[in-house]
């Protein structure tokens, strides 16, 4: 999947090539000068899903590299004109209530396990993409983030934040904190109640103050 937050996340089903560029047409849309009308596609073969630059005016970079063509792997940020794009292999099986991830490795899961073992590493699939993604299956529970900040948990239900707590923050800013956390580890454990309710936003809200507070430290 790819995921362009507060957008939707979009399906690489591999079934035919995804282009993104700036035409209306475009499975992934991207109107901005700077992006050609079809900029780059993603197919997959044997190897796996392949990003092809097609010609665009401005290039495309994978982790901050300028590529014609790369093969992805899971977290790879892909960047055209002011727009990245992180690429994550989620089982599609993830939205069905015994949907999920594999135990090691965050990889594009032919046989689906329990929900119990979504977990995984933040380097493959940053904590938006797994909000994202809970949105989308409207899951309740809580995520259990361990990264070099400490632990922290946030809470959901039907798909949306309730309540989270880090060491030092507990609320909205708590989970703030928790979607700009950049290295660690998640899982997440379906069915918890959350203590208490002390959030009143929607994800898209969640992810668009974090965003906010992360340009704002790169100015």
């Amino acid at each position: 999947m790819l995921f362009l937050p507060p957008r939707e996340p979009v399906p690489v089903t591999g079934e035919r090539s995804l282009i993104i560029g700036r035409s209306r047409g475009c499975d992934l849309q991207i109107p901005h000068s700077d992006t050609s009308r079809r900029h780059a596609e993603i197919y997959r073969t044997e190897a796996g899903f392949v990003l092809r630059d097609l010609g665009s005016t401005n290039g495309t970079l994978v982790n901050d590299r300028p590529v014609r063509e790369h093969t992805l792997e899971p977290g790879d940020r892909i960047q055209i004109s002011d727009s990245v794009i992180t690429f994550c292999a989620i089982s599609s099986s993830i939205d069905d209530s015994a949907g999920g991830f594999t135990d090691e490795k965050t990889v594009l899961s032919e046989r689906p396990v329990p929900l119990e073992v979504f977990r995984g590493e933040l380097a493959e699939i940053p904590t938006f993409a797994v909000l994202q993604t809970l949105e989308m299956g409207r899951k309740t529970g809580a995520v259990t983030i361990d990264s070099e900040d400490g632990v922290g948990r946030l809470w959901l239900v039907d798909g949306q934040p309730v309540h989270a707590e880090t060491k030092l923050q507990k609320g909205f800013d708590a989970a703030v904190t928790l979607v700009n956390s950049a290295a660690g580890r998640f899982s997440f454990e379906p069915n918890a109640v959350a203590p208490e309710l002390t959030i009143e936003a929607s994800v898209t809200q969640l992810l668009l103050e974090a965003s906010r507070i992360q340009d704002e430290k790169q100015l």
